[in-house]
């Protein structure tokens, strides 16, 4: 993400991540969830893979924020990126970034959170 970019608001990156997904990086994923929501670590299982609260924190805040905002699987793989698109769709055979993997092989059926990870700021 570029300095010169301004805060989105929550209803344009969700169009965005329908019109130019793309283009959508997992820094501004991050920042879009920092400006709108408390972060409150929590234990979630996606799969087979069980994540310990503040394990793998950038997965945990995607899934978390694409369940409160109702997103599609595909828009979810979105919010990851980079990671996503270069070095998962890139390497299908791969074993990193084992929560992308995984949420594209099981979807949203297999993916539960322990408690609540995030919370709309007021």
């Amino acid at each position: 993400m570029s300095t010169q970019e301004v805060n989105i608001t929550l209803t344009d990156f969700i169009n965005q991540l329908d019109s130019n997904a793309e283009q959508v990086s997992f820094e501004q994923v991050m920042q879009v969830i920092s400006e709108n929501y408390n972060y409150l670590p929590a234990t979630f299982n996606n799969g087979d893979l069980l994540n310990e609260a503040g394990t793998n924190e950038g997965s945990c805040k995607i899934f978390y924020f694409a369940k409160l905002n109702d997103l599609s699987e595909q828009q979810t793989l979105a919010c990851f990126g980079r990671f996503y698109r270069e070095d998962v769709v890139n390497n299908p055979q791969g074993n990193d970034h084992g929560n992308i993997r995984n949420f594209m092989q099981s979807g949203w059926s297999k993916v539960e959170f322990n408690s609540v990870a995030l919370t709309p700021l007021t």
